[in-house]
């Protein structure tokens, strides 16, 4: 496919729009979450996560930040501009915010219990999946029966989404966090990505980078 890419919208800027912006553009817009004034949460502070913070608010949404942990607080609230953080194993903060979100965007892609985070949502509230897992979630049915919640999902978007999704950054001047990194750096950056270590995307300079370094770099044998 090929989308244009909007005046003012620098390439290496361009490259994470186009999957992790998109995927949670995608379902705001499909499933009527766009209004102003709704109040959302971020499940999951990633690349995905960080992305959907920003567009949410961009959208004029109160938006809450939930994690396992109090270890990404400042930076969800000072940098991207999170209203509020909740730490998912406080069950003291966890009862006080329940019925208080229209939605959820859940980017975890490991197994998690759903039911704690249904319980935070209102009355035709939706829960909507975009972390890929690869066995069964589970719940209690009344937890969708009482308050007629929902649970969806969604996955990336469409080429017509991508492009609005391109001008709507342009417009409302989001960025996405990345790391620009050289083509010899990619075996490094792949360790980092497995130890969590990258804000939040890193983006390869091809046209930048030295290819017969590279090459050579990465058929060096390891000590």
């Amino acid at each position: 496919f090929v989308v244009k890419i909007p005046a003012g919208l620098a390439p290496e800027q361009a490259a994470p729009l186009l999957c992790a912006g998109v995927t949670v553009y995608s379902p705001l817009k499909h499933f009527g979450l766009t209004t102003p004034g709704l109040r959302g949460g971020i499940l999951g502070l990633g690349g995905v996560g960080h992305m959907g913070v920003k567009v949410a608010k961009a959208m004029g949404h109160h938006v809450t930040v939930i994690s396992s942990s109090s270890r990404k607080r400042a930076e969800a609230m000072d940098h991207l501009g999170a209203d509020a953080y909740l730490v998912s194993s406080d069950g003291d903060a966890m009862a006080g915010a329940a019925d208080s979100l229209d939605y959820i965007i859940d980017t975890v892609p490991v197994h998690h219990p759903l039911e704690p985070y249904l319980a935070l949502l209102k009355m035709d509230g939706k829960h909507v999946l975009l972390g890929v897992i690869g066995e069964p979630l589970s719940f209690v049915s009344p937890m969708v029966m009482l308050g007629r919640k929902s649970i969806t999902g969604s996955f990336i978007g469409s080429v017509e989404e991508t492009a609005e999704t391109l001008q709507f950054c342009v417009d409302k001047g989001l960025t996405s966090q990345i790391e620009v990194v050289k083509m010899g750096y990619v075996n490094e950056a792949l360790e980092r990505l497995e130890r969590n270590d990258v804000r939040y995307r890193f983006v390869v300079d091809v046209a930048g980078s030295n290819i017969e370094e590279a090459v050579a770099a990465a058929e060096a044998p390891s000590n």
